[in-house]
């Protein structure tokens, strides 16, 4: 399994040979064995990328995206057929549980809520009216606490009283950001299992082809918010999207184990895939900070 993100952030070409990645840019040439590669951002409109080097990426099951002309991540290359998927997997992932589905939005769900209220404590806030709401989650969350909370948490943590997320600040260009390379690494995740991201627990939208990707990382989202809450800029700059990329790097706790955040997203989406498919009857989900990190 790969462990490097590589990020292309000035004109380039990529292709492929003998087993690695070769970066042409103007300050010389890079190569990158394939198998190290666990993401691949080009960072800008202006490289050029051979299909024989976007195919070998895909063997690899490496997470490949590309921005558009806001520098914004916008479309992800997708391997449509892993090794390991089967007609009886997509079956199965057609027929999981609904009770099994809306008991794992629920701990999904009471985990986003426990992070961003530990969040507002990491910087001083206060969290009493959002533990509040945390104790009224239904099952499914019929009531909509998710949607409660992150209007209260927001303005809380950037310290503004009218903070949307629906604005085109900086802030919310970097949160964006960074929730996009979150995302395509849970749709690594689940593709390299044999399941399709389409077929959300929660999130169904046609026009989101990353559904079970977009449900299941909602508790590591709060990470994100953690790095840009501690940041001082005014706009989405290079450094700042670097910034954003290496604090996915960071050690957390797991279900009492430190690991990497990439490892603990690796066990995490496996352990809801097999909760999903009735391998598993009980599915601990607990994610902390690491003490003093």
């Amino acid at each position: 399994m790969g462990w490097r993100s590589v990020i292309i952030s000035q004109h380039a070409k990529l292709s492929y040979a003998s087993h690695l990645m070769v970066v042409q840019t103007r300050d010389g040439i890079n190569q990158v064995p394939i198998e190290d590669v666990q993401l691949l951002l080009v960072s800008t409109t202006q490289a050029v990328i051979t299909t024989a080097l976007l195919s070998e990426l895909a063997k690899q099951n490496a997470k490949v995206v590309f921005v558009d002309r806001n520098m914004q991540p916008n479309c992800e290359l997708v391997n449509n057929y892993p090794n390991n998927r089967s007609v009886g997997l997509l079956t199965d992932q057609f027929n999981w549980s609904q009770k099994r589905k809306e008991l794992l939005w629920t701990k999904i769900v009471h985990e986003k809520i426990k992070n961003q209220i530990q969040v507002l404590q990491i910087y001083k806030h206060e969290t009493e009216e959002l533990s509040g709401e945390l104790k009224k989650l239904e099952v499914n969350d019929l009531t909509n606490r998710e949607a409660v909370v992150a209007r209260k948490y927001f303005p809380l943590l950037f310290e503004q009283e009218k903070f949307s997320r629906r604005s085109g600040s900086a802030v919310n260009a970097a949160l964006n950001y960074g929730y996009s390379i979150l995302l395509s690494m849970f749709d690594r995740e689940i593709v390299e299992r044999g399941y399709l991201t389409y077929l959300g627990i929660h999130h169904r939208s046609n026009e989101n082809q990353f559904n079970l990707g977009s449900d299941l990382m909602e508790p590591f989202r709060p990470v994100v918010d953690y790095w840009v809450a501690n940041q001082d800029f005014t706009e989405l700059t290079p450094d700042v999207k670097y910034g954003l990329i290496d604090a996915l790097n960071i050690e957390i706790t797991y279900c009492k184990h430190h690991m990497l955040l990439r490892n603990a997203i690796s066990k995490y989406v496996g352990d809801c895939l097999k909760y999903l498919s009735g391998q598993s009857k009980e599915l601990e989900l607990k994610l902390e900070s690491r003490k003093g990190a």
